[in-house]
């Protein structure tokens, strides 16, 4: 039915407009034919009167409604010309957009027709030229002339949101009126005309939480106090309608979903009053008790919550910490818990915001209280000692069986179990102390020296005697006490040396710089410096050294004469006796090198040696250095030998090892000839290594190598072939180790009594031969081929 009514509509616009559009054309066209009747008179060239005739187009811009659906063409509008009499000699011609397709023109009458259904959005109007010509010549009457052809809009497209979905949030309890989101639609209609493209926009859903504006398509708040925690999510429908919202006009619609975010509006609550905990005397600190949680129905960081402690006898004994993951309290042991001392605890726990909304802050206090009671378990606990440590002293040197001290454990449940007490063995591996392990006493078992370990640090278990399992260990520093028992020594090997033949300014300043020393003691500082030097009774009156003690730990020696000769003497061993200041005090007699040496004007050292003292009386410095010349020349005498030895040596040809392809070794000696059979020795044949009886394969590599078995080496010095051959031969044949292939052996000797005759056997088998090949049987599996190859020839004479 409504598109029935739209069509009615339609119609009854089209004929109006082209009654108007008629009623125009008749005026226009009166109008017109006035001024051409009434035209301005000219003279012609013979004098007659002629009349120009003024242009007179009878037409207006033309409108066209879009979307028309008539069964007939749109009459757009006529053209007319005043000089068209009617005759039909004028034609008119239409050009232009559209021309000829959408628009075509009757050229006698000039009425315009559209052909084809216009759509305003797709072009709004038309540029056209229209001109009259004659029928038959084609002859421009008049100029042309454009003009419009307009598409009259017509309320055919809805209104289109821009997005067919939006999404919005606004916080919760927002004040009335706050501004959510806007919407916008839009209409392909024309603005211009009527109120096609008018838009109002109305809320279908979401009512009345929601208000749009009917102008703006602002949506808005409607109701205060909107709670997420009630209900977090809205869906709201806006529509936009044209024609100004009036009967008739067209519509489209989107969906809004609008989103309440969260505000803290909503302080933390427990869910009970009071939490019940437990926990065992024996856990170790920092482990989890229990927990506890407050509500909050707030998200994010309004929702997050701090425990706290605030009240209880348990303060000193439990903490508690937020596990923010779970939004829970989480009570751990801060203290070591005893049962027997107190059997429970109380502690009133606090729960906050940690973030706090002023704007709500009557909504308030943001945050709860709840009452935590914590029960102590009783547990089997390990024996205790009654301190942490222990530190004890003995004497060094004291006698086996000395009490050093006494430790002692008890065990802390009400059982109260006997305790036994034990060293552990793997700190004293020397085993220097023993336990009681009734009462805890410690003893010594070997003599201590402080001065090999001044400390001894062991370790000292307590165990129940019915639970073994039930241990404690507690540290112990056994001091060594020193006593007096180390002498003191010199702190270094001293060694000192006075100049021979001293001038007595000289002798002075040794007097003063001659050497100091200084002494050291291993006992302690109290058995030990000050130190005391001082000569022995029986050369305190020495009459080449003296002795000052400087009392600083230290002394100086001194010299007291002068004229030291190293022919008479050339060493003195002065004894100096140290003493110590212990209780009582050690002494020792240490020994002074004192050495006469050759020294230069200035006192500096030249030599100690008596050697080289008398070795420079004997001879003179140019004997001296003859001496070495001459060991000089004989150098240089045999490295010129050594060197033109080697160049005689070297070979005329030389071969570069990348050349070598074989085991190939170069002899420089010719020989005599053939005839000359004592020029080479056969022993050259021989492998060096063959001597030893061990012979490598070159050929493979060889797994493991086999020794050839006793008795067949041969002799270093053999010159006879025939033993060489049969030696080489049996050494292959029992071979493990040997290829499966034959192996050929070059040698460079042919025998004696050769007259250069080929050794080859290849064509022994042609040619007549008294050779006895019948050894060749004798020669292993190995010659079994030429056995039967040279053996068979006898057998085929024989045979004959």
């Amino acid at each position: 039915p409504k598109m029935k009514e739209d069509h009615c509509l339609h119609a009854a616009l089209l004929c109006l407009g082209v009654l108007c559009y008629s009623q125009a054309l008749t005026t226009e066209r009166l109008n017109h034919s006035r001024p051409s009747l009434h035209g301005h008179h000219e003279k012609g060239k013979e004098g007659q009167v002629l009349h120009r005739s003024k242009r007179g187009w009878v037409w207006n811009q033309f409108f066209v409604i879009e979307e028309y659906t008539g069964p007939d063409p749109v009459l757009v509008g006529r053209l007319h010309s005043d000089i068209d009499s009617g005759d039909g000699n004028i034609k008119y011609i239409l050009s232009g957009e559209g021309a000829g397709i959408i628009f075509v023109i009757d050229d006698k009458s000039g009425n315009i027709h559209a052909t084809k259904t216009l759509d305003r959005e797709e072009r709004a109007q038309y540029t056209l030229t229209a001109q009259a010509v004659d029928r038959n010549t084609n002859r421009p009457l008049e100029p042309p002339s454009e003009f419009i052809v307009k598409v009259q809009d017509i309320n055919d497209n809805p209104p289109e949101f821009l997005h067919e979905n939006y999404h919005a949030n606004v916080p919760e309890r927002s004040n009335v009126g706050t501004s959510v989101i806007q919407v916008t639609a839009s209409d392909a209609d024309d603005p211009t005309y009527g109120n096609s493209a008018k838009l109002v926009y109305s809320i279908l859903e979401g009512q009345p939480y929601f208000s749009v504006e009917a102008q703006t398509g602002i949506i808005r708040t409607a109701l205060p106090n909107m709670d997420r925690e009630a209900k977090e999510e809205y869906h709201v429908v806006i529509q936009a309608k044209d024609m100004g919202g009036h009967m008739g006009g067209l519509s489209g619609t989107t969906k809004v979903t609008i989103t309440l975010t969260d505000v803290n509006d909503n302080p933390p609550k427990f869910p009970q009053s009071v939490y019940q905990m437990s926990v065992s005397e024996a856990a170790v600190l920092g482990e989890e008790v229990g927990r506890v949680k407050a509500k909050d129905p707030d998200i994010g960081e309004n929702g997050l919550v701090a425990y706290s402690i605030i009240d209880g006898d348990g303060m000193d004994m439990f903490e508690i910490t937020t596990d923010y993951e779970t939004q829970e309290g989480v009570v751990k042991l801060k203290k070591t818990l005893d049962y027997e001392t107190k059997k429970s605890y109380s502690l009133k726990v606090e729960a906050a915001n940690v973030h706090i909304d002023p704007k709500f802050i009557s909504n308030g206090p943001f945050k709860d209280t709840v009452t935590v009671k914590i029960a102590v378990e009783d547990a089997d606990e390990p024996p205790v000692f009654l301190k942490p440590s222990y530190i004890f002293e003995v004497q060094e040197n004291a006698a086996s069986g000395t009490v050093v001290g006494k430790v002692h454990a008890k065990d802390p449940d009400a059982a109260n179990s006997a305790i036994r007490y034990s060293i552990d063995r793997h700190t004293d591996l020397e085993r220097y102390f023993v336990i009681n392990a009734e009462d805890g006493s410690i003893k010594t078992i070997k003599a201590l020296d402080r001065e090999e370990m001044a400390w001894h640090n062991i370790s000292v278990f307590a165990v129940e005697v019915h639970k073994q399992h039930q241990e404690a260990k507690v540290p112990i520093a056994i001091k060594v006490v020193d006593v007096n028992d180390n002498a003191p020594k010199f702190a270094a090997a001293y060694e000192a040396f006075v100049c021979e033949n001293a001038r007595s300014t000289l002798l002075a300043f040794l007097l003063q710089q001659f050497i100091t020393i200084s002494a050291d003691d291993k006992d302690d500082s109290a058995n030990g410096p000050r130190f005391i030097f001082s000569l022995p009774p029986e050369i305190i009156h020495n009459p080449n050294f003296t002795l000052r003690d400087n009392r600083d730990n230290t002394a100086s020696v001194l010299v007291r004469r002068e004229g030291f000769s190293r022919q008479k003497q050339d060493l003195y061993l002065l004894p100096i006796v140290i003493s110590d200041g212990g209780m009582p005090a050690l002494s020792s007699t240490n020994t002074l090198t004192i050495r006469v040496c050759g020294c230069d004007g200035s006192g500096s050292l030249l030599s100690c040696n008596a050697e080289a003292y008398v070795l420079n009386a004997g001879l003179s410095t140019g004997a001296l250095i003859a001496i070495l010349a001459c060991i000089v020349i004989l150098l240089v005498i045999v490295v010129l030998f050594v060197t033109l030895k080697r160049q005689k040596k070297e070979p005329l040809i030389v071969f570069e090892e990348e050349d070598v392809r074989e085991n190939i070794i170069t002899y420089d000696d010719e020989g005599g000839g053939e005839e000359d059979t004592e020029a080479f020795d056969i022993a050259t044949l021989q492998n060096p290594d063959g001597i030893n009886g061990f012979i490598p394969r070159k050929d493979i590599k060889p797994e493991y190598q086999y020794l050839p078995r006793p008795g067949l080496r041969p002799t270093p010095n053999s010159v006879d072939v025939d033993d060489f051959i049969n030696t080489r031969i049996q050494e292959a044949d029992n071979d493990p180790t040997a290829p499966p292939y034959d192996s050929i052996q070059i040698y460079g000797y042919e025998g004696r009594g050769s007259v250069a005759g080929s050794l080859s056997s290849l064509e022994s088998a042609t040619t007549d031969s008294d050779l006895d090949y019948d050894y060749l049987q004798n020669w292993g599996p190995r010659f079994k081929k030429l056995a039967d190859l040279y053996g068979s020839k006898d057998t085929f004479d024989d045979d004959s």
